[in-house]
Formats: structure tokens, C-alpha cells, sequence
């Protein structure tokens, strides 16, 4: 076996001795881990062997050779850049609001009013004098038709679950989308399986808030804008999730969206998560005007109550801007309702008391022609109060009054 001492002893001495290294010699630098890219490991270039062909010539004077990366003889080339441009999420597809296989267990709705009910309001409407309604009703209409010069944007939500919250924000999207003729928007603002496309009749959903958060621009016209939206009867939403368990909502992003559809409509219902969730606290409290869903209990009253004091501890216009919608969700309710009244327009907040209706309580989408008489008119003034709220603060910069 031929030894391999001459041109290794070289580089042994280039190690040993720096200054041998940068006096001249030609020797070639030693290739981290004893091997050399582009040729054979440990075997010098051709052209530098000794006489019995296994090292380097000692004092050759060819040109010094780096090996260190790339193949021997190679250009070092410094690396490539990562791509720095940001990766557009993903398009999300149709989802369906309810699953196909779970839809058909609905069965048929019914009527808020029972049929005997149907057949003595036609009687009354017959026989009865209806004057003082159907002014009252104007009254209620024309308080939602009043014009707007900026966007109104109206928070929904309670301190827990099953007090009627969506079913709230629906009745007052609906009723805003039918009195007026600006654009309406229900935005909901419950990630966590809310409902609210289910009460507005929708079946598919796409886009959420979050995604319209990262795409929405200035530049955006409304045709634009409704692209990624649900139409619903005479209005649009704007959904917060595609009802799977996880999805997320922040802060940031319902902030973005709710100043960018300011712009564009002139009413907006936010069906927001219960209370005391990031996200609803931060709608209550930079909305126009906020909608308290109650159950028509004592725990539900008293709990009402609380976040009442807690909204007046804010500001001193938090309160008399502020509705609550006492909701019978029980057609045997025994609850003082005059009492409770009281006790909850403490400070200036006002009371809306939404009726027991069979069609509202079985669930399911909200269809306004299916509502009893007596929530049909219930729900109008409740409208009517939130448009005041929304509108109070407008009417005491310019001096005027209702």
C-alpha cells in the first residue's frame, strides 16, 4: 500500500504553521472532514500529483484552489434568498348552514298564533276599531325610516346562553331590511356555532368575518363588497364562522371590519357572543346603540341588571342609549313584568317586552309572516326604541328632539 504521507504532511504543516500557509505556497486548502467535493475523497486535482501519484508536487506554483462548499474548482455562490412574498390564504368553499342529513328532523313550522287566535284578530280587525293601532304602528314605522347621516351600528347580546339573543338580532334585521331602503347589515359577530345565518334563511356560507378582515379594502365599491356576503330578504350577512367547533374571532379583526362597513351600510345588527366575552365587550361599548336579551326570570332580570350597572360605570350615555329585550321563552311565564320593568330602567335604560310566540320558539329559520300579531307589533317597538338609542346622541348635537 503506497503511503499517503507527502501531500498530508503539507497540510499538516499549513495547519501547524499559519505563516508557511500565506508565504506563497500553492499547496491546496485541506476540504473540511478530509474530503473534496467534485472529486475523490482525499485524492489531490490532476495536475498536482507527485511522481508516484498519490500527493501534491511540494512548491508547485499553480494558482491556490478553495474546495470549501461547491465542487472543486467551483465559484462560491452566496445562497439564495427565501421567498419573502406572503402566501395568500386559502379560498374557503360553501359550507351548508346545516348539515343535508340533519335538515329534513325540522318539520313543519307553525304560526306564532294559534288557528282560534288567527280567526279572533281577523274578527277584531273586522268589528273593532283599529285607529289608535295603526297609528301607533306608523309612529313605530316612522321612527325606524328616520334618515341617517352616518352609519348606525346596533350590538345584541346577553350574559348567557338561551335568552333569545340571536333570535333578537335576527327580528331586528329583518325589520330594518323591510322599513328601510338603505343598505341593512347583520353581521355576526359569534364564532362559536352561532346561529344567526340559520334564523336568516340561509343555507350556504362562505366567507366569514375573519377572512373579510384580511381582504377588505378602501377602494372597495358596495357590488364589491357584497360579493362575499349572504343575502338575506331585503338585506346582507356577514357570518362569523362556517359553524365549526374553534373558529376564531379577535378583536383586531371585528374592529377592521366594523369601521370598513360603516362606509358602505346604513344600519348594522352585531349578533355578538355573550357576555363577558372580549369581543362583546368591545361591541357594546363602541356600537350606537346595544340590545340586552333577557330571559323573563328572576336570575336572568337580576344578572341584566348587573351589566346595566356595570355599562352606566363606563360612561353616563351608556345606559339611556341601551334597550332590554325581556324574552318569554315560555308560554307559562308568572313573572311581574311591571316590577321587573322597573327594576331594569334603573339609570335611564328602557324595556322591551317580546311576547311568548310558538313560531319563534320551535327554532329554525325567522319568517316575519309566521309571527303572531301581538310579536309583530311587539318587535316593531322594540325597533323603533333601538333607532331612537341609535340616533339620540345625533339629535343632541344638532339641538333637536323627538
Amino acid at each position: 500500500m503506497t503511503p499517503r504521507g507527502d501531500w498530508q504532511r503539507h497540510v499538516l504543516q499549513d495547519l501547524n504553521d499559519p505563516s508557511a500557509a500565506s508565504s506563497g505556497s500553492s499547496r491546496e486548502e485541506a476540504h473540511p472532514g478530509g474530503s473534496r467535493e467534485g472529486a475523490g475523497a482525499g485524492v489531490p486535482p490532476e495536475g498536482e500529483r507527485t511522481a508516484d501519484g498519490d500527493g501534491p508536487a511540494a512548491g508547485g506554483g499553480g494558482p491556490t484552489l478553495s474546495v470549501t462548499g461547491l465542487g472543486a474548482g467551483s465559484p462560491q455562490r452566496p445562497a439564495a434568498p427565501p421567498d419573502a412574498t406572503p402566501q395568500s390564504p386559502p379560498t374557503p368553499v360553501s359550507m351548508p348552514v346545516v348539515a343535508p342529513e340533519v335538515a329534513p328532523a325540522q318539520g313543519r313550522q307553525r304560526h306564532g298564533d294559534t288557528t282560534v287566535g288567527r280567526a279572533l284578530a281577523m274578527l277584531r280587525r273586522l268589528f273593532s276599531a283599529t285607529a289608535a293601532e295603526s297609528t301607533t304602528l306608523t309612529e313605530y314605522a316612522r321612527s325606524i325610516q328616520q334618515p341617517l347621516t352616518t352609519g348606525r351600528q346596533i350590538a345584541v347580546t346577553s350574559i348567557r346562553g338561551g335568552a333569545g339573543k340571536t333570535t333578537v338580532a335576527a327580528l331586528l334585521a329583518l325589520t330594518y331590511a323591510h322599513y328601510r331602503t338603505d343598505p341593512v347589515l347583520a353581521l355576526e359577530a359569534d364564532p362559536a356555532l352561532g346561529t344567526l345565518p340559520r334564523s336568516l334563511g340561509a343555507t350556504e356560507i362562505r366567507w366569514s368575518c375573519a377572512d373579510l378582515a384580511r381582504l377588505v379594502d378602501p377602494s372597495m365599491q358596495l357590488t364589491d363588497l357584497t360579493g362575499y356576503l349572504v343575502p338575506y330578504p331585503g338585506g346582507w350577512l356577514l357570518p362569523a364562522s362556517q359553524g365549526t367547533i374553534g373558529g376564531q374571532l379577535d378583536v383586531e379583526s371585528y374592529r377592521i371590519v366594523m369601521t370598513a362597513m360603516r362606509r358602505y351600510f346604513g344600519t348594522t345588527v352585531v349578533d355578538c357572543e355573550t357576555l363577558p366575552a372580549e369581543v362583546a365587550r368591545t361591541a357594546v361599548t363602541t356600537t350606537q346603540a346595544r340590545v340586552l336579551a333577557t330571559p323573563a326570570t328572576v336570575e336572568g332580570v337580576a344578572a341584566t341588571r348587573t351589566i346595566l350597572d356595570w355599562l352606566g360605570g363606563l360612561h353616563r350615555s351608556m345606559r339611556p342609549t341601551t334597550v332590554v329585550a325581556l324574552t318569554h321563552t315560555s308560554p307559562d311565564t308568572t313573572m311581574d313584568v311591571r316590577r321587573a320593568t322597573e327594576h331594569l330602567q334603573h339609570g335611564g335604560a328602557q324595556v322591551a317586552v317580546l311576547p311568548y310566540d310558538r313560531h319563534l320558539a320551535a327554532g329554525g329559520e325567522v319568517r316575519t309572516s309566521l309571527l303572531a300579531g301581538e310579536t309583530r307589533r311587539a318587535v316593531a317597538r322594540l325597533t323603533a326604541m333601538v333607532t331612537d338609542c341609535a340616533m339620540s346622541r345625533e339629535r343632541r348635537a344638532s339641538g333637536t328632539s323627538r
